[in-house]
């Protein structure tokens, strides 16, 4: 898979690396002129965190702006709908970045934004989520009542899973990287060329921001950027199975496996605390894996290397489901199958951890 992505990896490609690492070398270097780029003092009070030190979190503008140079590069057959398509990420992406800068926009009306950009995108379009991969579902969603609605639940779901896992250096980027790498295989495999250079220009953009997020944090990526990454990914997904009938829908939910999956847990994890299941709290996967690091390994006062190692710990976790999903592109049964295992294997390991981590203090 990583000789085929270096293979589609173009002059675009690489200009958009650079574009994207400059944009955030230069936000890092402007940061203690301009008082909205260097963070907010209330990040580091915040239940969820996992930091030290103020850090710019407007790393979406990278990501964004890679996505809006893209359209320069794609093919001209589709560039009028591409344009379209980043108009409607738009909405997203300016909302999360007034959250970014300091104006304090709700989890409510961030997820509202969610919601209307997909609509946006489904008006623009014209089309939404194809199919499912269940046979019985699979002809109610080609009818607008079903389908428009479940296109927003899946892209909204996806679009906030993002913003979930990205709480470790490199540990969103990476996802989304591994994301967009598979579907630029699973687009290649099945013929769908376009998708193909779309996929490794975004893979390209994340990239270049997380040679600067990775491994020191000198910059993270925001609300913009993680809603940004999973709506464009999400999207892309439903793309790739309105033009390629033969490619499984379950193998493309498993190159987004980790973001879902956590979003799920999350979801399970506060409705069993009576707690509002957007209110942030310190017991995602990543947070464990950082806390059982300086516990059980490197001590305290070692948030400085515990934060990267974590997302290097949970590196092979994050790129597995995404390598069967290119396996499994046009294997419906299969991939449902390792869709289950590998829930099983992520409810399971998250389960016992917190007694692993107690039998090996002891």
């Amino acid at each position: 898979m990583i000789y085929h992505a270096v293979e589609h990896f173009g002059w675009h490609e690489y200009a958009l690396v650079v574009f994207s690492f400059g944009l955030c070398a230069l936000i890092v270097f402007l940061r203690s002129s301009f008082p909205r780029l260097a963070g907010r003092a209330d990040d580091l009070l915040a239940v969820q965190s996992m930091h030290k030190q103020l850090t710019p979190r407007v790393g979406g503008l990278a990501v964004f702006g890679a996505l809006g140079v893209s359209v320069f590069f794609a093919p001209v057959s589709i560039s009028a709908s591409y344009a379209n398509f980043v108009i409607a990420t738009s909405l997203l992406f300016f909302v999360g970045l007034a959250e970014d800068l300091g104006f304090q926009i709700s989890p409510r009306l961030r997820m509202l934004a969610a919601i209307g950009a997909s609509l946006l995108a489904i008006l623009l379009l014209g089309v939404w989520l194809p199919r499912t991969g269940i046979p019985g579902l699979d002809v109610l969603v080609t009818h607008w009542a079903i389908g428009i609605p479940l296109t927003l639940l899946v892209t909204a779901g996806v679009t906030n899973g993002f913003n979930l896992i990205d709480g470790v250096n490199g540990l969103a980027s990476l996802t989304a990287i591994a994301a967009a790498v598979a579907m630029s295989q699973i687009a290649g495999l099945a013929g769908y060329t376009t998708m193909v250079h779309l996929a490794m220009m975004v893979a390209a953009g994340i990239f270049g921001f997380f040679l600067i997020n990775y491994p020191f944090g000198l910059i993270f990526l925001g609300d913009a950027g993680a809603y940004t990454i999973g709506f464009v990914l999400s999207w892309f997904g439903i793309s790739i199975l309105l033009n390629s009938p033969d490619v499984s829908p379950w193998a493309i939910l498993l190159t987004m496996y980790w973001p879902v999956a956590d979003t799920l847990l999350a979801i399970y994890r506060r409705s069993r605390r009576n707690a509002d299941v957007s209110a942030p709290d310190r017991l995602h996967v990543h947070q464990l894996v950082m806390r059982a690091l300086e516990i059980c390994i490197l001590g305290r006062n070692s948030r400085h290397l515990a934060n990267p190692l974590t997302t290097l710990v949970l590196s092979p976790f994050v790129i597995a489901p995404p390598i069967v999903g290119v396996l499994f592109w046009n294997q419906n049964q299969n991939a449902f199958l390792a869709v289950v295992v590998f829930a099983m294997l992520f409810f399971a390991s998250y389960s016992a951890a917190p007694g692993l981590i107690r039998r090996f203090r002891q």
